[in-house]
């Protein structure tokens, strides 16, 4: 970490900042070696006399979630030989009952290869009750078949979310506290965040009551949380906190005396699996994406994204990953991701550039 990376990390939020792309944002970076660098800037809302940023402001990360804790609670698990990749889905969710039950694996939901043919989005359905969205995964039908397609959506880290939680037995919050969290020290994580005044508030949604602060933005997730937290989105989690779990990756799944995940686990998390497809994606994780990653990400760069403006990246071949945290979609969600996606670009090349 050098001052020159701060002051360039520092420059270009502010840049950001200044045309609005978010209110406010937190740049975490960290090695191998736990050298770290927080850099925060900017405020939790537009209104006057907002709250600053702070390095340790706790962020909604979205579908962040759907790697950590999500995937790599079914990670953990395959480690253990409690469960298989190529195991069939419906034989832990009997009531999936769509025409390719028996095709659907657990491979092809930490893959993203499989897409329901929805009439309309999940989050279109935040008014219906839990067991009527976990009825529509459950039983509509795919758009192709099992493996031949990539194509991002939520239902496969929902429908695996069920899956841990059955062989667990247990509560996905639960699990990833005790598994992950607390052994690592974030405790600023959960999925139901106490310290208000430290929670940055998302979009400002008037179906909902307004200035969405400490509940979770997305839509089906939120819906679904009134009966059990599900595997797609619902975690606020800090800076700090989440370089300590990248970290744990830099050194292969082991930190501070304790082994979360065997080096070969971390290893199928940035091993491309749907080469065949065009496409790159290691078991639960993103794979070389320079959209977000930048000019500088490698085959074995792994990652995620998250809609209200978060995002996590780590290469353990450079021995670098980084955090950058922001509540992009205030007031309002953007068109697309584009704004924010220059944003983590051009905080990509910064960290990873040679």
């Amino acid at each position: 970490m050098t001052q020159a990376m701060e002051t360039q990390i520092r420059d270009r939020l502010q840049q950001a900042i200044g045309s609005k792309v978010f209110p406010g944002c937190v740049v975490g970076v960290v090695n191998t070696r736990g050298e770290k660098l927080c850099v925060a800037e900017g405020t939790t809302t537009y209104e006057a006399g907002a709250a600053a940023i702070l390095p340790n402001s706790i962020f909604d990360v979205a579908s962040v979630t759907k790697s950590i804790p999500t995937a790599c609670l079914a990670l953990k698990l395959i480690e253990l030989g409690r469960l298989r990749v190529t195991d069939k889905v419906c034989d832990f969710l009997p009531d999936l009952q769509n025409p390719h039950r028996e095709q659907i694996l657990i491979w092809h939901l930490l893959t993203f290869t499989i897409l329901l043919d929805l009439e309309a989005p999940l989050s279109s359905h935040k008014h219906s009750a839990p067991g009527d969205i976990v009825k529509i995964i459950h039983t509509t039908k795919l758009r192709h078949e099992p493996g031949s397609h990539y194509a991002y959506s939520n239902a496969p880290s929902i429908l695996l979310g069920l899956v841990v939680e059955k062989i667990y037995g247990r509560a996905l919050p639960e699990l990833a506290a005790e598994l992950f969290f607390q052994p690592l020290g974030m405790y600023d994580t959960s999925f139901n965040p106490q310290d208000l005044p430290r929670v940055v508030p998302t979009e400002i949604d008037e179906e909902r009551g307004g200035l969405l602060h400490g509940t979770v933005h997305d839509e089906s997730a939120h819906a679904l949380q009134r009966q059990f937290y599900p595997g797609n989105a619902g975690l606020f989690t800090t800076a700090p906190d989440l370089l300590q779990f990248l970290r744990m990756l830099l050194n292969r799944g082991a930190l501070d005396g304790h082994v979360y995940f065997k080096p070969e686990t971390v290893e199928l998390m940035h091993t491309n699996q749907i080469a065949n497809l065009g496409h790159s994606t290691g078991l639960g994780w993103e794979l070389n994406q320079p959209r977000y990653m930048g000019r500088y990400a490698t085959e074995q760069t792994f990652g995620k994204t998250g809609f209200t403006g978060c995002l996590v990246v780590c290469d353990v071949q450079k021995g670098l990953a980084f955090t950058l945290l922001s509540n992009f979609v205030h007031p309002k969600r953007k068109p697309d991701a584009t704004l924010i996606n220059e944003v983590r670009k051009d905080i990509a090349d910064i960290i990873l550039k040679p």
